[in-house]
């Protein structure tokens, strides 16, 4: 019986601290991005503000510095960077890991695009990025110039797909 009830009560905390980690409302096609300022890999402040109307902003959060997926999509990204950059595209990707985390992945991979630190998840919650069971979410969304989300796509084990299929929107709004 205890071993029911102690199933029981970790069953209740885990549902409640999913639920109380994820965002009320995600943000569809359309909407606005939200405003945030987050600390890059150099520990230099990167203002969102700033880049809105200048370039097309191809967003990216996920999980965890050097993880297998993740490394797979970062490089994925790196491999396409120069084909965004010819389009207008700035590739920025967040997670809540430190600067220096960054810094290192950064390094490890010779990653070209910003890579900012999100402690607290306070931006993945702003754009409504779901969390999988225990890891924050995957989610690509690709940035008009006028600063509304044009396209977004989630898939936890397809790291490398959300480069090309951002890539593939990131053309289409090519001035």
């Amino acid at each position: 019986m205890k071993l029911i009830i102690s199933t029981f009560s970790f069953l209740l905390l885990i549902s409640v601290t999913v639920m109380a980690q994820t965002p009320a409302h995600a943000l569809n096609v359309g909407d606005a991005i939200p405003k945030f300022s987050l600390l890059d890999q150099d520990g230099k402040l990167f203002n969102i503000a700033d880049e809105i109307g200048k370039h097309v902003l191809v967003i990216y959060f996920y999980p965890k510095d050097e993880s297998v997926v993740c490394t797979k999509e970062a490089c994925s990204f790196r491999d396409s960077y120069t084909d965004f950059t010819k389009v207008g595209a700035k590739v920025i990707a967040i997670n809540s890991f430190t600067v220096e985390s960054h810094k290192n992945f950064q390094k490890n991979h010779q990653l070209p695009f910003t890579l900012l630190s999100d402690p607290g998840n306070k931006v993945y919650k702003q754009f409504g990025v779901k969390n999988k069971l225990f890891m924050t979410g995957r989610q690509t969304f690709v940035i008009d110039l006028q600063g509304k989300i044009a396209f977004t796509y989630e898939a936890m084990l397809e790291g490398s797909a959300h480069a090309d299929k951002a890539l593939a929107v990131a053309k289409s709004l090519k001035k």
